[in-house]
This record gives structure tokens, C-alpha cells and sequence, in this order.
């Protein structure tokens, strides 16, 4: 495996900001191409989007024979609408415009597409023009040997009698301020004490945020830690009582893969969401929903699971369950390897799913917890039913009433 970088574009800052960005950013992923073509030629570039603009690269090494396979992490079109509505401008109108044409370009220079989700795949193939065999679906599932809950840590636990978590991008579709009003609900309008937000992650809106949390009075009870990693990913999701979904129901979000979802399932932590197609796919039954953008309900769902941790167990052990017989990385990496294997009309490689079938992820795991940290044993079902309930609270402690 060999990396090509080059130093990304300053900031962009409005239409032209971005049309500067992309062009340079297109430029220089040209000239790394050449590149990596001079060290040895290649028979497939992979592109993802947003931006859908590398068909053009693909289109110009089409001539040396080299195939395209568009791995589409999202819908332009949706994006655009989530954020700014329906086209209603001249301006408006042929921007969208411009975007329902570089997607459809890139649609029909693809020689596979990759889809997400069941969603995308359907408008790959009604709005894309696309073949159902040249569309293939490759969840972005977490790899549940790894992504596994660990003992809780002390610091952790010790926030708050109750501790609840984000994880993902802060962008303006992502709905993170909707968690800062629903803190508002819990902490000034119900009085509750015995809460604190961890929000994990980075983006456009952070420092947005950060503000907001200030002006809202909850400095005590919100922490942004930033940019995270798989150690610190494991220690939170691990010592969390619920995962929070605040994505409200825009046209990108109703048939968007949410990650965050699958990965709390991953560390058997409960999850409270707006109602959205691809989140009812993810979690099924193991979450909870409620209608987009209604905060006391949002805030009604938390407080009744806060409030009822058998049902806090039973639904984190299932969310376990279903991450490892449904979403598991493993199989969807088949899958994926599958579409090479097909398009360079080669055998199918020697892994497959016999190799998976039968294999129980959750004895076989993969790395090392965190430092100072141990797995928690997944084998043993009563210790992992009183893990799930307690999240590293101490008998005594969980037996006491919350004033």
C-alpha cells in the first residue's frame, strides 16, 4: 500500500471560496495520480464523493483502461436541500442544477457503484440509470472484535450519576444543537441534576456550539473533548448510559447510514433518536424513536430510560446482539472485496462468508482495550447483563435515589 498526500486547500469560505477548493484539491489529486501510475500501473480508481467531481478523472484514465468504481457516501442533491431547502433562486435553482448533473455524470462513467444502504441503492439505480449488478451495498458496519465495551473508567463515571453521549461530525446538518436544547429541557425546565453530555467529535459548528452551551448555562454539565480516538471512543461509549441521534428528518438524513448508531450498538449502549428510515434499519428494535425536532419528547424517552435501567439492559444486550449478527464489518468487507473481485473478473478471494459462519465475534477479539482498561466478557451473560445496567456504578451508589 502506497499513500500519495498533498497539503490540503486554506479554508473555503463561501461559492468561490469553494469552487477554489475543489479545483486545487482536483488538481493536485491529478498530478498525485500520474504519479502513482509512474510507480506502477493500476486497474481501478475508487473515488468517494461529496465532491462528485473525480468522474472526470476517472474519464481521463478510462483511455489507459483503468475502471471506476463510485463509492457514494452521499446524496449532493439531498445535502443541498437539507441545507438550504428547495431551490427557490435563479442562483438556487442552477446550483442544484449543477449538482443533479455532476451526480448523473458520475452515475454513468461508474463501472460499479457502491451504495451505503438499501436507500441509496435505490436512487442509484431509479435516478443513477444503474444495473442492479453494478450496484453493490456495503454497510459501514463497526468490526465488533474490536469496537467492544471495556471496564468503565473512574474518571468517567464520575461526572455525573448519569452520563450521556454523542459521537460524529458537527456540521449544520447534524443536528447537534438540538442536544443543547434538549440539556436545556432536562437541566432548567425539569431540574435535573444528574445529567452530563459528553459530546465527542469535531466540525464546522464546534465552536458554534461551545458558545451556545455557554449561553444556555450548561458550562457544568457539557463537555466537548474534540477530536477523539478508538481509546477514548471506548471509554465513553463504554461508560455511557445512552447514545443520542439528534439527525432531524431532512431529505439526506431520512435515507443517510447513520454510523454513530452502529457504533454505540457495537459497545451495547441504548440509543434515543429522531424517527429516520436508516436508523430504524440500523437499530430495529434495540432503539428508541421519537418525532423529529420534538425535544420534550426527547427529553420524555431519556428520562424514562434513565429511569428504568432493566430496560436500559434489555435493550443495550439486544443492540449488542444485533450489531454483531447484522451490521459486523466482516461480511460487508466481503461484500466489498467481492465487487473488485467481479470487476477484474477474478475468483472469488479465499475468505468469504463460510470462513465467517459459525465464528462468534464477540470470543475473538481483535487489539488491545485501552491502556489500563479490560474487556468485558460478552461470553458471560449475567456479567455482561450487570455490566450493561450498572456502566461501572457501584451497587451501593445505583441502590441510592437520585434527589
Amino acid at each position: 500500500m502506497r499513500l500519495y498526500k498533498y497539503r490540503p486547500a486554506p479554508e473555503a469560505r463561501g461559492l468561490a471560496g469553494y469552487t477554489r477548493e475543489f479545483a486545487l484539491s482536483w488538481l493536485k489529486t491529478a498530478a498525485l495520480s500520474v504519479s502513482a501510475w509512474r510507480d506502477g500501473p493500476f486497474a481501478v480508481v475508487q473515488a468517494c464523493n461529496p465532491p462528485d467531481t473525480y468522474w472526470l478523472l476517472a474519464a481521463a484514465w478510462r483511455r489507459r483502461g483503468v475502471r471506476f468504481v463510485y463509492d457514494q457516501h452521499d446524496l449532493n442533491p439531498e445535502l443541498f436541500e437539507s441545507r438550504f431547502g428547495p431551490p427557490v433562486t435563479l442562483r438556487q435553482r442552477a446550483e442544484y442544477a449543477a449538482l443533479r448533473w455532476l451526480e448523473r455524470r458520475t452515475y454513468r462513467r461508474a463501472d460499479h457503484v457502491i451504495a451505503t444502504n438499501e436507500s441509496y441503492r435505490r436512487i442509484a439505480l431509479a435516478r443513477g440509470g444503474k444495473q442492479a449488478g453494478d450496484v453493490t451495498v456495503v454497510r459501514s458496519g463497526p468490526d465488533t472484535r474490536s469496537m467492544r465495551p471495556v471496564g468503565p473508567p473512574p474518571e468517567v463515571r464520575a461526572l455525573a450519576p448519569h452520563v450521556l453521549v454523542y459521537l460524529g461530525i458537527m456540521g449544520p446538518q447534524d443536528g447537534v444543537d438540538q442536544l443543547l436544547r434538549l440539556m436545556d429541557e432536562l437541566v432548567h425546565r425539569r431540574g435535573r441534576r444528574d445529567l452530563h453530555l459528553v459530546l465527542l467529535g469535531f466540525g464546522d459548528c464546534l465552536e458554534a456550539l461551545k458558545r451556545e452551551a455557554h449561553e444556555r448555562g450548561l458550562d457544568g454539565c457539557v463537555t466537548f473533548t474534540g477530536r477523539v480516538g478508538p481509546d477514548q471512543i471506548a471509554d465513553y461509549l463504554s461508560t455511557a448510559d445512552l447514545g443520542l441521534g439528534p439527525d432531524l428528518k431532512t431529505p439526506l438524513n431520512d435515507v443517510s447510514t447513520m454510523n454513530k448508531t452502529m457504533e454505540y450498538m457495537a459497545y451495547c449502549l441504548p440509543s434515543v433518536s429522531f424517527d429516520l428510515t436508516e436508523v430504524r434499519v440500523s437499530a430495529g428494535d434495540t432503539g428508541v424513536y421519537v418525532p423529529s425536532g420534538d425535544i420534550v419528547a426527547f427529553a420524555d424517552a431519556v428520562e424514562s430510560l434513565l429511569g428504568d435501567p432493566e430496560r436500559r439492559a434489555t435493550l443495550g444486550v439486544a443492540a449488542r446482539s444485533r450489531a454483531v449478527d447484522v451490521l459486523d464489518w466482516r461480511p460487508q468487507s466481503d461484500a466489498y472485496v467481492g465487487v473488485y473481485d467481479r470487476l477484474l473478473g477474478r475468483a472469488p478471494h479465499g475468505g468469504g462468508e463460510a470462513v465467517h459462519r459459525g465464528t462468534e465475534p464477540s470470543a475473538t477479539p481483535v487489539g488491545r482495550p485501552p491502556r489500563g482498561r479490560t474487556w468485558v466478557d460478552l461470553d458471560d451473560a449475567a456479567a455482561l447483563w450487570d455490566f450493561v445496567r450498572d456502566r461501572g456504578r457501584t451497587r451501593s451508589r445505583r441502590e441510592q435515589p437520585v434527589p
